[in-house]
């Protein structure tokens, strides 16, 4: 697999490790200014990668977002679908429901949160039917090794179609989510359940000729028609989270057809920054670079606003921060 042009992990947490060092060069290093247009950024985590609240909070204002939406992590068990427990913690060390819901509280209408478990572990329903009533605006990120159209995954969609929020859905061959190619089943079978897809699959599906054997993140023009395409084509409860390194690698491969794809579902996009580090502008900061590109490659003003605030405002009901 050829190595991606956006930061990896590794040079994050390294970025991470440098602030952990000199604790001092958070309060030296002001955040940037508010941003002059909001910025609803609907995916990032506690303790991402070990990283500390405080490093959380200057991030997010350093990126440039006015307001957040936190997905937790699901119990940690030694199950199938958490790889017998290799990827508790959505495999990076995200925290727990409880952890977000902290933040939130700490820092309301400027910080939400969803709720979150293994879709099949037995107290699935109870956990997060519990969240959900504390505000919980969604669920997810569901990031486990079940069949993405399988029976738990029809749990979380029947649960999330209950109570009215969206499912935020990373799906990995191979790892999370798995048979992509499957998943019109549960669009289908739950018509009224938003959907959110998010994550390598769904990002690399984007083009028609897409082979696994190109790796996670692949490069060069794309040809269109692919799942990812066809779904925020012919669903109306599919929509897309253009975080991580897999969503800006689809826009930064072929620019042309970035283009094009924002303004064709400028409607279903929604920023999210799923972004690691603790440095929050820059070449090592994914999610400040997933901004930029938005941006540049947005056809019209509309667009732009549209995929980094009025999307998310208008699916979460957040309102405007005072």
């Amino acid at each position: 697999m050829s190595s991606p042009s956006y930061p990896t992990r590794r040079q994050t947490l390294a970025s991470a490790a440098i602030l952990l060092a000199s604790p001092l060069l958070l309060a030296a290093d002001e955040p940037a200014a508010a941003a002059a247009e909001p910025i609803i950024d609907i995916h990032q985590h506690t303790n991402y990668s070990g990283r500390t609240d405080e490093q959380l909070l200057f991030h997010q204002k350093r990126m440039g977002v006015t307001q957040t939406i936190l997905l937790p992590a699901g119990t940690p068990v030694n199950m199938k679908s958490t790889h017998d427990g290799k990827t508790n913690g959505l495999a990076a060390q995200c925290g727990s429901n409880d952890t977000c819901v902290k933040i939130a509280r700490e820092h309301p209408g400027e910080y939400f949160f969803f709720a979150n478990e293994v879709p099949d572990l037995p107290i699935a329903r109870e956990t997060i039917e519990k969240y959900l009533k504390m505000g919980g605006l969604g669920i997810g990120e569901q990031k486990f090794f079940v069949p993405c159209d399988s029976r738990p995954i029809e749990l979380m969609a029947q649960i999330a179609g209950e109570h009215g929020v969206p499912v935020l859905m990373h799906f990995e061959e191979g790892m999370f989510n798995v048979g992509f190619a499957n998943f019109h089943k549960i669009l289908e079978k739950f018509p009224k359940t938003k959907f959110i897809g998010h994550a390598q699959s769904f990002w690399a599906n984007v083009d028609s000729t897409y082979d696994p054997s190109q790796g996670k993140y692949p490069k060069g023009k794309v040809t269109r028609g692919g799942y990812t395409e066809r779904y925020l084509a012919n669903y109306p409860n599919m929509y897309a989270d253009i975080s991580a390194g897999s969503g800006l690698n689809s826009m930064q491969r072929d620019e042309e057809h970035a283009h094009w794809f924002l303004e064709k579902f400028a409607d279903k996009i929604l920023f999210g920054s799923d972004c690691n580090d603790a440095v929050g502008r820059g070449p090592t900061c994914q999610g400040w670079l997933t901004i930029q590109t938005i941006k540049r490659l947005a056809a019209n003003k509309q667009i732009e606003r549209k995929i980094l605030y009025e999307n998310a405002k208008g699916m979460f009901g957040i309102k405007p921060k005072q």
